[in-house]
């Protein structure tokens, strides 16, 4: 256990941007862009998330897996606060979040609407469904080499 005074507010930050997200594995939450702030408040620690959407049903999960992640530091006193201004936006997501969305299979968001297959990375996907394996992703299929895949879906 963590002493008072003692705190390595940095250590603690390392291991709460270390989480990953539970339904994107490839991803931690600080490169999807919902981790908004580590502090340490009078030796306790606040960490501060923005979900994806309102309703995304990961955020139970997250909230424990950080919990989890600073108590491994020794940490006991800690807090996840949810705060949802600014609300999220796929702008949040890191450069490594999109190349790891892509070499996952997951189309990830573009400034420009363009989505491109990310196995052959063939333009003009056909949308299938506008929900896919979770609620902030698409399912399309590729118009070239036909096959399914998500686009994670920018808001």
């Amino acid at each position: 256990m963590v002493k008072a005074g003692t705190l390595d507010i940095s250590a603690v930050t390392e291991a709460v941007e270390s989480v990953v997200d539970p339904e994107i594995p490839v991803l931690t939450i600080d490169e999807l862009g919902i981790l908004r702030s580590v502090a340490d408040e009078d030796g306790r620690v606040v960490v501060t998330i923005t979900p994806t959407y309102s309703g995304c049903p990961a955020m139970r999960q997250i909230e424990d897996d950080i919990v989890a992640a600073v108590r491994r530091r020794g940490v006991h006193d800690v807090e996840v606060r949810t705060t949802y201004s600014p609300a999220w936006t796929t702008d949040w997501i890191s450069e490594e979040g999109h190349r790891k969305l892509a070499e996952f299979g997951i189309a990830p968001p573009t400034a420009l609407q363009e989505v491109v297959c990310p196995r052959c990375a063939a333009d003009s996907p056909r949308l299938v469904a506008r929900f896919g394996s979770t609620a902030c992703k698409a399912l399309m299929v590729c118009s070239s080499c036909g096959e399914p895949f998500d686009y994670f879906k920018s808001h």
